[in-house]
């Protein structure tokens, strides 16, 4: 196969898995949950690991940059390590939303195989806790963090790239959406 024949069918299965309709309506679900969290002091509490955790910065900077919907994340390393240290690494996640989040915040997890026992706590911790869970994922359709959301966003792929891109895609399209326009400038 040629250059040419490998990316025409690396981009179209690449639009179909992004451009699914059925994804329409859980685009404009999590931007109503945005603008509730914004109109009602709250917060986005983004979290992930590995690309996933820089998906979630990335997330949590332009929400509150662009769309005025404060967001949030735990990548300090400082933080990372001490809370693992302290609570095992499975838990970490989970501390921190406990002392950093507030009922009525809305937890954003990202994982591509949905069964990263770190994001997994954390969704039961925030199920239990007044908390929405927001999801995004990619393997399994029926992945365990999945299980947990009130609102999923699911790639059906097993190819992290893809899932990664796809997740960065969807999460910068809501904010687009908040804000109500895609070209903008950002300074």
């Amino acid at each position: 196969m040629n250059d040419m024949e490998f990316l025409n069918r690396y981009f179209d299965e690449y639009k179909k898995l992004m451009f699914e309709p059925n994804v329409y309506s859980s685009l404009s679900e999590f931007k109503e949950l945005a603008i509730s969290v914004r109109n009602n002091g709250k917060k986005l509490i983004f979290s992930g690991n590995g690309a996933s955790a820089a998906i979630s910065a990335h997330g949590a900077v332009d929400f509150t940059k662009q769309g005025g919907v404060r967001g949030i994340t735990f990548n300090e390393a400082d933080l990372i390590t001490c809370f693992a240290n302290d609570y095992g690494y499975d838990h970490w996640v989970e501390k921190a939303v406990q002392m950093y989040g507030d009922e009525g915040d809305v937890l954003v997890l990202i994982s591509v195989s949905g069964t990263s026992p770190s994001v997994v706590n954390a969704a039961k911790y925030a199920k239990n806790n007044g908390m929405k869970v927001v999801t995004f994922t990619g393997k399994k359709v029926n992945n365990d963090l999945k299980l947990l959301g009130d609102i999923n966003f699911w790639v059906n792929s097993s190819a992290y790239n893809i899932v990664e891109c796809i997740h960065m895609s969807w999460i910068t399209t809501v904010i687009d959406m908040v804000i109500g326009k895609s070209e903008y400038s950002v300074s």
